[in-house]
């Protein structure tokens, strides 16, 4: 004997493919975790809709993780079960939803990958002085240099530089303005390739990054140059442009300790975000005490 009405389940699913079009990807993934979690009402006897507690969510939810299901996968499963229960609210099956307050697991999150300051400096020693190889080495150096978003440092106008004062500007996120510290090897870089710009333009453009053509140089073209870069200059590692700003902050950050200079260098509004680097700084810490301390070499 069912513990609960299935029918109201095959509803549901009618609803969602033609009133929400969801895809057959969606679809089944939804039908998969409601059946599962009927599945788990049917084994603990419970009969009828309105008979689903909070508590059986949270104890179903905790059954999940005990079975080490995934963050990501559970929380799915929980919006699964959130919407089909939002559903049995408006055909008046239920008063309440007893799964709006529980939460699943939070998903780690994953930490973004840098560059140690040994692979940034081969990457960084172009000793080509093609043109484009010199516009390649300013851009590689200004990424590092100043921890610039891609799309921050493809908009760059000639205006945005300050070289005088090491400085520049840039809108990042928000249009939200900040100026940035130049690093002198970045200056070095971007000086060289001033001094040729010349030669690449073709329109009154006032971009800092040409192309061939003198058009603004574009971001996919900047991730292209940069994997040719990371090939010939002999890294295994697949380098883009965000990996850059990503090792700038971790090596501020174990440099200074100073958390909220971070922030500020990176344009985040919330301090939460830069958080995540402080994880890489420990990462980094607990390698070299494994390594270093007598008693926590692991055999």
């Amino acid at each position: 004997m069912q513990a609960v009405d299935h029918k109201l389940v095959d509803q549901f699913f009618k609803k969602l493919q033609h009133e929400r079009q969801l895809s057959s990807h969606t679809i089944t993934n939804y039908q998969r975790d409601l059946n599962r979690f009927i599945s788990y009402l049917d084994n603990q006897s419970i009969t009828g809709w309105s008979n689903v507690s909070e508590t059986n969510v949270r104890s179903y939810v905790s059954s999940r993780h005990r079975q080490q299901l995934a963050a990501r996968s559970l929380q799915r499963e929980l919006s699964a079960i959130r919407s089909f229960f939002n559903y049995l609210i408006t055909e008046q099956v239920i008063r309440y939803n007893p799964a709006k307050s529980v939460q699943a697991p939070k998903a780690k999150q994953p930490l973004p990958k840098t560059l140690d300051v040994d692979q940034l400096q081969r990457l960084l020693e172009i000793t080509d002085n093609e043109p484009l190889a010199i516009r390649d080495r300013a851009i590689l150096e200004l990424f590092y240099s100043s921890g610039l978003r891609l799309a921050e440092l493809v908009s760059l106008d000639l205006d945005q530089l300050d070289l005088s004062q090491a400085m520049l500007s840039v809108t990042g996120k928000g249009n939200k303005t900040r100026r940035l510290p130049v690093g002198r090897k970045a200056i070095e870089a971007l000086q060289q390739w001033l001094n040729i710009r010349k030669d690449f333009t073709r329109t009154d453009n006032n971009a800092v990054f040409l192309s061939q053509q003198g058009a603004r140089l574009s971001a996919r073209s900047v991730q292209q140059r940069m994997r040719h870069w990371a090939q010939k200059q002999g890294l295994n590692s697949h380098v883009h442009p965000h990996m850059l700003r990503h090792s700038f902050a971790s090596h501020v950050l174990e440099s200074s300790g100073d958390l909220r200079a971070v922030q500020e260098l990176l344009g985040h509004s919330d301090i939460n975000t830069t958080q995540i680097y402080t994880h890489l700084d420990f990462q980094h810490l607990a390698s070299v005490y494994d390594k270093a301390h007598p008693r926590a070499n692991k055999k």
